[in-house]
């Protein structure tokens, strides 16, 4: 049995504070208090900092909270272990995805994965942004990156494959480069942080830079304003497949990729047993992208780079 002011101490990080703490374990606010400060005595180490709005982590707390986190897990495979439990997809499970990727080809199949595995709580949070694993208590995120992170478990699903294109209306307009150097001259659309593009071609690495036509924080918007025709963008194939395949845009110097190193990834904390629910999506994105994933299978990528 683990010690009971450890459990407090999960307890509430868990519920962001201390008095959801006490109420999860039937104890006074002022017994919250109290018992923390037995422990943080006893470890010689301030783990929370209090203030009137929130608490927040010391470093010496994240840690400890890191180390609980791995030794409650090995109980509970434990325990699962000795029951028989321990290959049941059950449990709560918290994904992190992207925003648009989520929206597009993970919300359209929750359905059929909680068909198969109706005894899993499932909750997916969509944020453009990296979610901490740990201070959101995130058990699966999906990342499109060239490196899903330092210290984590990782599976990469599929290379996520990134094309120059525009609208026939901007083209109509302004004509379409020829050459990497042309684009200098071009209306260039991309969301803050996603400029100088890195490109690979047929002569290796290539870097473009520039400013966008118009500044935004959002990939969504940036994609709106490709299709109508405001400028070139670098898109993924997830996100404008469709639209290559309705001719809305076209691709452009189709000798010019995205880095192959960018990929779609699946991560989570590393356990010597991951939660069989952890194990069970990731295994139902991997049937739906792998070999190959549907924005690439029909076709569309052929006749892109043929335009």
């Amino acid at each position: 049995m683990m010690d009971p002011d450890y459990e407090l101490f999960a307890a509430i990080v868990d519920e962001g504070g201390m008095a959801a703490a006490g109420r999860r374990l039937a104890i006074s606010p002022a017994m919250v208090s109290k018992r923390l400060m037995r422990l943080e005595e006893r470890l010689g180490a301030r783990l929370i900092h209090r203030t009137t709005r929130r608490l927040t982590l010391t470093p010496a707390g994240e840690r400890l909270n890191e180390d609980l986190r791995g030794i409650l897990a090995a109980l509970a495979e434990a325990e699962q272990r000795v029951s028989g439990l321990s290959t049941v997809v059950a449990g709560s499970l918290r994904v992190s995805a992207p925003t648009s990727f989520g929206r597009m080809h993970i919300a359209p199949h929750l359905e059929v994965f909680l068909e198969q595995h109706p005894r899993v709580e499932l909750q997916i949070d969509l944020s453009d942004g990296y979610a901490d694993l740990i201070g959101t208590r995130t058990d699966l995120a999906i990342r499109i990156t060239a490196d899903p992170g330092p210290g984590l478990a990782a599976r990469r699903l599929a290379t996520n494959r990134r094309i120059l294109c525009a609208a026939p209306r901007y083209l109509d307009r302004f004509g379409a480069p020829e050459t990497i150097a042309d684009l200098k001259r071009h209306r260039l659309l991309a969301a803050e942080g996603q400029l100088p593009w890195r490109l690979t071609g047929p002569k290796g690495p290539v870097t473009v830079d520039g400013r966008s036509h118009v500044r935004t924080n959002s990939s969504e918007v940036v994609r709106e304003l490709t299709l109508a025709g405001s400028g070139i963008a670098l898109r993924s194939l997830w996100d404008i497949s469709e639209a290559l395949a309705n001719g809305e845009v076209r691709q452009i110097l189709p000798a010019h990729e995205g880095s192959a190193d960018v990929g779609l990834y699946a991560v989570h904390l590393p356990q010597p047993n991951p939660p069989a629910a952890i194990m069970a999506f990731i295994a139902f994105l991997a049937k739906l992208y792998e070999p190959l994933p549907p924005w690439e299978r029909r076709g569309i990528a052929g006749k892109a780079a043929s335009r």
